[in-house]
């Protein structure tokens, strides 16, 4: 009787699957293009995710460049032309952090322990998270040339300008994301990730040249600024708006973002893994 039934079962499975037609296993492109996609559909289910890439641009455009405007360069019209560019990159690296806190909310929730046990390529949950965020990065990039040519600004460079300085800018927040991956899956709570996140950006992004000259501060600050990755990526920004296309300075950027997936990528899989 047993042999009966399994003989059967294996007809059944031939009938409703056969070989030939079984789907491929998704290789790691499909897949990650498919975790990105849940990313987008999240979005579109609570569009209130998109608050700090509409608001938060807009807000630190406008208010940095009234506040600091008259008392830097003697009116808003031409710190803009200085501004626009750092707030720019300020404001996209400020929104990757957003990234850690998504993913720490769907640890926390036991989304990633169903994810992890899917047979696709595993690094794909996590890479997929990444790619989708890049359509946030997107909007708050346009939103804040928006605002600036509105107020203003008028880049010497040109559309080409702009266009090359947010792509390499989009690569650089998809780079700087794995550091927040890491911290999202080191912490426990969302909470201690957005905190640990704020200690690391605020020294980034303040202790930089996005709102002053460096050269207008101490020595020994201006050796900080000067080794700083969003110093560097902020002047990169600024000759590519000017139309100054300098082959060594972009280097320098993707140098960058090598070394930030290099480093945080393997230890964020490593971490994952190995996560209960």
């Amino acid at each position: 009787m047993s042999t009966d039934v399994q003989q059967h079962t294996e007809k059944v499975r031939t009938v409703l699957l056969p070989e030939s037609e079984r789907p491929r296993p998704a290789g790691p492109l499909s897949s990650s293009i498919t975790y990105g996609w849940r990313a987008l559909l999240k979005i579109k289910h609570i569009p209130e995710q998109l608050f700090d890439v509409t608001i938060f641009p807009v807000m630190m455009t406008v208010m940095f460049s009234t506040i600091f405007g008259g008392a830097l360069a003697g009116g808003i019209g031409d710190y803009i032309q200085w501004l626009i560019p750092g707030v720019f990159v300020q404001t996209l690296i400020m929104i990757t952090m957003y990234t850690g806190l998504t993913l720490n909310r769907d640890i926390s929730k036991g989304v990633f322990d169903r994810f992890r046990s899917l047979p696709v390529w595993r690094p794909s949950q996590l890479v997929g998270a990444l790619l989708g965020d890049q359509v946030r990065y997107t909007i708050a990039g346009v939103i804040i040339l928006i605002v600036g040519f509105l107020m203003g600004f008028r880049p010497a460079g040109g559309i080409s300008g702009v266009a090359a300085s947010f792509v390499l800018l989009l690569v650089f927040s998809f780079c700087m994301s794995w550091v927040w991956t890491m911290v999202a899956l080191i912490m426990r709570t969302e909470q201690a990730a957005m905190g640990v996140s704020m200690f690391i950006l605020m020294p980034l992004t303040f202790v930089s040249n996005i709102f002053v000259d460096p050269r207008t501060m101490p020595g020994w600050l201006q050796a900080f600024v000067d080794v700083n990755p969003v110093s560097v990526v902020v002047a990169t920004i600024r000759d590519l708006m000017n139309g100054v296309y300098d082959i060594g300075s972009i280097g320098v950027v993707l140098v960058y973002c090598g070394v930030l997936v290099a480093i945080f990528g393997p230890i964020s899989m490593y971490i994952y893994n190995r996560k209960n």
